[in-house]
């Protein structure tokens, strides 16, 4: 379900718009050299009024990346653009507004099935679906602030970093 956006078409309202805007902006296709892959809350229908529309990306080339996301989308609202390091990889990380939509771009020089967004969403999913009553509860706990993987971390009682936290935890349970 999670590799083809497909699903977004007969999905929630708000799924639905996103998958006419990125079809809209061809970005999936303008992108494609890079493995584009929408991540995050809106594919998991747990997303907020403030989510965005995160799509992941193996860069091995980042000055070349950020040149391209540069010529495809600076002309858009808000746009920005960072080079920075998470845990100690180097990243392009790009924001900008369209059609009510903010999109994040994000590329790494590591596959987008090792990226920690697209593993979050594969074990978020998991246990949606293991556990169905969670969706409002966690959609509730981020409308009181708490980011997705808080969220998950705080209905599993697990403690410490939540993005490693929700990762040991795949992996304990063999998700990922």
């Amino acid at each position: 379900m999670l590799d083809n956006m497909k699903y977004l078409k007969s999905g929630n309202e708000k799924q639905r718009k996103a998958y006419k805007v990125i079809n809209q902006m061809n970005i999936m296709e303008d992108l494609k050299i890079y493995s584009p892959s929408l991540c995050g809350t809106v594919p998991l229908g747990i997303d907020t009024a403030s989510s965005d529309l995160d799509i992941i990306m193996e860069v091995h080339d980042l000055h070349s990346f950020a040149d391209k996301i540069n010529f495809l989308y600076s002309s858009y609202p808000l746009f920005m653009l960072k080079q920075k390091r998470i845990r100690n990889k180097s990243i392009v990380k790009a924001n900008f507004i369209y059609q009510d939509f903010e999109f994040e771009l994000f590329g790494q020089a590591q596959p987008v099935s090792q990226q920690y967004a697209y593993l979050h969403m594969i074990i978020e999913k998991f246990l949606l679906d293991e556990n169905p009553l969670w969706k409002n509860k966690i959609i509730a706990l981020k409308e009181q602030g708490f980011n997705t993987e808080q969220a998950f971390c705080h209905m599993l009682g697990l403690t410490g970093d939540p993005y490693e936290a929700l990762i040991d935890y795949g992996i304990s349970r063999k998700l990922i």
